[in-house]
């Protein structure tokens, strides 16, 4: 078992992955941003738009709703808080997305900004450690009559210890990011204050949160301080989930994913959020403990999630009622919730599960998260969000809420988890591209880039030229190497008929495993080559929306028809397709970012709106077959030409 003082500091991203496990259980160690980099391409461009349009406009925002405000009341300033209970979150969120961003592309007006919330922060805190600005305002965390609370009276939703751990986030990401520890001080008092608090200890609080997030921001606190105090503190805050603690809060405890005990449960379930940061913050907890058992469990949660939980799209959550996960199999396209936040969970925990087996299986389900239910969350130019990223908009369907799909996406919004959370996930980014063991380096994701690390016989220096996921060609040129380093390249589970060339050899790689080439030489070139052309997926049959379906994918990324791209009078709802029809590369398309374009041939069902909704069985409406031109976009930009009707599950004849 490691001791503090094995614990590395600064040495990876709170978000984008722990910095290097101490413990046996894991496999891999993520390299960091600064020595792992993203420079061109794809998610060069988002990270462009979020450093020059996101940070600035999320950091105006702050101040125009209240959350900053809220924090200077706290600290002693006169008025009222504004907004949910849960505001601070939104400035921790904002602090680490800024910290990444600094540490990536340094900017004297961002730090600027940077030290002007975090004095913020440092002055709102309570003489003995206690932070959260609406309870030190109120009394109190405002309970469902809008009556004050005593400090940690109604932990299922004041969010008490939810808002403290990005607080932990965002410290440890200002520490390793710029060496910075002013609000690592702030996060290290609140986190004595917890550890005093809470346990099974004599007159201690045996409670949890009912929102998740804590445990993984102590885990990264524990990495950054060496203090096993907040190691413990994490595993205790697990452990205690499943035994009533919500439930005597006269709460139904499925929403809080307190139902069941985390390492007795066999799937997720409940509030979709609050499920997955739960299982992020476990993985962490099994890591470093050296838990075996914990982290099988936690195993048999997500083979389950992603075999009967999990859209095409990588997004969590079938139900708008919770936010939650449903049944198995319940996935409903038009009516999906698939909360971007969900997204950005499920990648968070993909990440941690990769560190901890190095199985491909967990980097496939990251990509897929990542680069269609977490990318379609956002813009291309950065200041827009989705809430909610359902796969179907019908025709003529009513923006009845901020957070329909129908109406686009939002600057903003009264419950503003998403848009922060985007900012830091896209400033972390670098950190998710690459792993090191004691032998070499595994690349997960594929972008134009460079990537060092020091192995123990010396360092090893790559540097990555691709176009993926526009096109499957992955260039490596090894620029520094010692003599025993090896190189693994992720080979997608989609990739049949991938290759891998070296020098003059080439040789067929199996896809869903690592690609690995050893003795690496400096000045050598690898190239792994992805077969990234259209194909037809279709859904398991008990997913009653998509039964009879297919969907159409391209590489990593999941495609959509959007009503603006077919003939006039036609209607995405009245789309047919042969699984045997062709769909071929209709070339890339500026007002997408350069994302390429698919077209295919499909028929349109006759449309009488006035006819009867249900026919007899054989029958058919008069004018089934005509034929129409599709063009199929990427479902991670669809809606940035404006918002209008689409869907991702195609009918067949």
């Amino acid at each position: 078992m490691a001791t503090a003082a094995d614990v590395p500091a600064r040495t990876g991203a709170a978000t984008a992955g722990p910095a290097a496990p101490s413990a046996g259980t894991t496999a891999l160690a993520p390299v960091p941003p600064g020595r792992a980099r993203v420079e061109g391409g794809w998610w060069a461009d988002r990270q462009r738009a979020n450093a020059e349009r996101a940070l600035p406009e999320g950091r105006r925002h702050l101040e125009e709703w209240g959350n900053l405000d809220n924090l200077r009341i706290a600290a002693g300033a006169p008025g009222e808080t504004r907004g949910p209970v849960f505001m601070d979150s939104d400035v921790y969120k904002w602090l680490e997305a800024a910290a990444w961003e600094q540490g990536r592309a340094p900017s004297d007006r961002l730090l600027a900004d940077i030290h002007e919330v975090v004095a913020v922060v440092a002055a709102a805190q309570a003489e003995d450690g206690y932070l959260d600005s609406v309870v030190q305002v109120t009394g109190g965390a405002v309970d469902g009559s809008g009556g004050p609370r005593s400090r940690y009276a109604n932990l299922p939703w004041s969010h008490e210890l939810y808002c403290a751990g990005h607080l932990f986030q965002a410290a440890v990401a200002l520490s390793r990011a710029t060496g910075e520890r002013d609000l690592l001080d702030v996060a290290v008092r609140l986190a004595d204050h917890l550890v005093e608090v809470f346990g099974d200890g004599e007159g201690q609080l045996r409670d949890v949160d009912g929102h998740p997030v804590v445990e993984m921001g102590l885990v990264e606190l524990f990495r950054e301080t060496g203090d096993r105090r907040y190691l413990e503190a994490a595993r205790w805050h697990v452990e205690a989930r499943g035994h009533g603690l919500v439930a005597a809060h006269g709460h139904e405890p499925t929403y809080f994913s307190d139902r069941v005990p985390v390492r007795e449960a066999t799937t997720v379930e409940g509030h979709a959020v609050r499920a997955v940061y739960l299982a992020a913050g476990a993985t962490d907890v099994a890591v470093e403990t050296g838990d075996t058992d914990l982290l099988a469990a936690l195993r048999t949660q997500f083979a389950h999630m992603l075999a009967t939980k999990t859209y095409v799209t990588g997004g969590l959550g079938s139900r708008w009622d919770g936010e939650a996960f449903g049944d198995p199999h319940e996935l409903p396209s038009d009516r999906a919730y698939a909360e971007t936040c969900a997204a950005i969970g499920g990648v968070q925990w993909a990440w941690r599960m990769l560190l901890a087996t190095g199985e491909a299986l967990y980097a496939d389900a990251l990509e897929r998260m990542l680069a269609n239910g977490f990318a379609a969350g956002v813009s291309l130019a950065g200041d827009e969000y989705f809430y909610v990223n359902a796969l179907h908009v019908r025709d003529g369907a009513h923006a009845d809420h901020e957070r329909s799909p129908a109406r686009g996406r939002q600057s903003w919004f009264g419950c503003a988890c998403c848009p922060p959370n985007v900012m830091r996930t896209l400033s972390s980014l670098d950190g998710y591209l690459a792993t090191t063991d004691a032998t070499g380096v595994q690349l997960h994701l594929f972008a134009p880039g460079q990537v060092e690390v020091d192995l123990e016989d010396g360092p090893l220096r790559l540097r990555v030229e691709t176009g993926y996921p526009v096109d499957g060609e992955v260039r490596v040129r090894v620029e520094e190497a010692p003599p025993s380093a090896a190189l693994s390249l992720r080979v997608p589970g989609w990739a049949e008929g991938a290759t891998l060339r070296r020098g003059d050899a080439a040789e067929d790689v199996a896809p869903g495993t690592y690609a690995r080439a050893e003795g690496l030489e400096a000045g050598e070139e690898l190239v792994l080559v992805l077969p990234v052309r259209p194909r037809w997926t279709r859904a398991d049959a008990r997913v009653d929306d998509a039964r009879g379906c297919l969907a159409l994918e391209r590489g990593p990324l999941v495609y959509a028809v959007e009503q603006r791209d077919l003939p006039d009078g036609a209607s995405v709802d009245d789309l047919v397709v042969d699984a045997g029809a062709p769909a071929q590369d209709a070339g890339p398309d500026d007002a997408l970012g350069g994302a390429v374009r698919v077209r295919l041939s499909a028929a349109l069902r006759g449309r009488d709106d006035a006819a009867a909704t249900f026919l007899p069985a054989g029958a058919d409406r008069p004018g089934t077959g005509e034929r129409v031109e599709v063009t199929a976009v990427p479902y991670a930009t669809w809606a940035n030409r404006g918002p209008g009707p689409m869907r991702v599950w195609l009918p067949t004849a």
